[in-house]
């Protein structure tokens, strides 16, 4: 395995882990002890990339988090919106292990060529931890032979897409699961120890994380999103809070999200739960109107959620997640299988 220098690459994290001491409770930032502060970027808290003085010209985005194990951070576009897709690899002396694609073949085969300036070990695993299209879209861009490892309600998702008869005839292929994970995996690659979990159903129902119970890393895809608004359009909103604190109750130094931005562990931390928050400030607030009798078309007029009114993505998808949320209400969500 060789590792070479990356020249986007962020060194925050293996600084800070590096003098705290992987399972070490890190000393508060900016303390003499705890090695560099808090990047002065990532004091501007939002998934908004241009707000933090970055171009696109900085992107894609490699962070080391632990040896071998790497964040990558692309740019993607949602309506006029710009924010991060962020997958994760893991690199071993046996091949290696990506955490969720990128959204299109090409953005996929831009992650695989960064992955190849790191490392000439295969790619073995795949991890379906998100079935949404921003994460697998460009699946086909992967070695056909991998395992593709997926949740059954993210591997009945693939099906269906792959199966559409709307789908374009030049559409790239739908890579479909070979694996299932129905609630816990551990695969051991070059001697790491990898554990593939299902903790409950989130953003897609089929969320999948990827934990390094050594490293203290979690990747956690959609099911955490750094300051952008709680997207619901197949979320199941009560479930995914309790799903973030199952997550909070690993030992973990690195929580990774699968949008917005791979920041000092301690800002990461603090955001989760900040995102948790975020869920039930939306999930009371729908709560509040449905009380109230408003219709839902009402309620997405009325629905105002504070401090979350300036995050990534509040206008498109703060009515979708009034509607799932009164769906939830409504008894209207498939019950758990």
């Amino acid at each position: 395995m060789a590792i070479r220098p990356r020249r986007r690459l962020i060194p925050s994290l293996l600084c800070t882990l590096a003098v705290a001491g992987c399972g070490a409770d890190a000393p508060p930032p900016g303390d003499a002890a705890s090695g560099p502060e808090i990047p002065a970027d990532q004091l501007v808290r939002t998934a908004d990339p241009y707000a933090r003085g970055y171009t696109d010209a900085d992107f894609p985005r490699l962070t080391e988090l632990a040896p071998g194990v790497w964040a990558y951070e692309q740019l993607r576009s949602a309506g006029d919106e710009r924010f991060t897709t962020v997958s994760m690899f893991v690199v071993s002396d046996d091949g290696v292990l990506v955490a969720d694609g990128q959204g299109s073949v090409e953005e996929t085969e831009r992650m695989i060529a960064h992955i190849r300036e790191i490392t000439d070990q295969p790619i073995r695993h795949v991890v379906v931890c998100s079935d949404h299209g921003d994460h697998t879209a460009g699946n086909s861009a992967f070695p056909e032979d991998a395992e593709y490892w997926a949740h059954p309600t993210s591997a009945d998702a693939l099906a269906a897409q792959a199966a559409s008869s709307g789908r374009p005839a030049d559409a790239p292929p739908v890579r479909l699961a070979t694996r299932l994970v129905e609630e816990r995996e551990v695969l051991r690659l070059g001697g790491r120890e990898i554990h593939v979990l299902f903790m409950g159903r989130a953003h897609t129902g089929g969320d999948l994380v990827v934990y390094l119970p050594d490293e203290k890393i979690l990747f956690m895809s959609e099911a955490y999103l750094h300051r952008v608004f709680p997207a619901m359009r197949s979320a199941y909103p009560s479930e995914w809070v309790e799903m973030i604190e199952a997550a909070q109750a690993l030992d973990v130094d690195v929580y990774v999200p699968g949008h917005g931005f791979v920041d000092h562990p301690s800002v990461l931390a603090e955001e989760l739960e900040l995102f948790q928050g975020a869920i039930r400030i939306v999930i009371d607030e729908a709560r509040r109107l449905h009380e109230d009798g408003y219709s839902l078309e009402d309620a997405q007029a009325q629905a105002v959620f504070g401090d979350l009114e300036s995050w990534s993505l509040r206008s498109s998808q703060g009515d979708r997640a009034i509607q799932q949320v009164y769906a939830e209400l409504d008894g209207e969500l498939e019950a758990v299988r």
